[in-house]
């Protein structure tokens, strides 16, 4: 049994999408499965971010995508896109505060305290 997230397709946040990566699991342990070469049943979850709504904390095997990189930043574009103050606000460490490029407004980013949770640009 896998267990898994949507991705890309509903969730805010996602680090991976779920289908190609679930695909990819269970062609390899599809034999396996399928012959009850296992002790017992597992259950094997995929989460696509940290927000762990595939129930990775109460699985057998857990795949858990993360990001690995801090936002990057179009400062000629980031006004017009996003509201600015509820970028800020989405931080939880604090790591985004506003800033002023050239005469625009935009943000910059503290990357030692970027936990890469992906809540900026959603």
């Amino acid at each position: 049994n896998i267990v898994h997230t949507q991705g890309w397709l509903h969730c805010h946040t996602p680090a991976t999408d779920a289908s190609g990566v679930v695909k990819a699991v269970m062609d390899a342990l599809y034999d396996d499965f399928g012959a009850m070469r296992y002790p017992a049943q597992v259950r094997i979850s995929l989460a696509c971010c940290l927000n762990m709504c595939g129930a990775v904390h109460c699985s057998d095997i857990a795949i858990l995508g993360i990001h690995r990189m801090p936002p990057m930043m179009d400062h000629d574009v980031l006004g017009d896109m996003c509201e600015i103050p509820l970028a800020i606000a989405a931080c939880p460490t604090g790591a985004i505060r506003p800033a002023t490029v050239g005469e625009k407004k935009s943000v910059a980013l503290n990357v030692e305290r970027c936990m890469f949770c992906g809540n900026c640009y959603t």
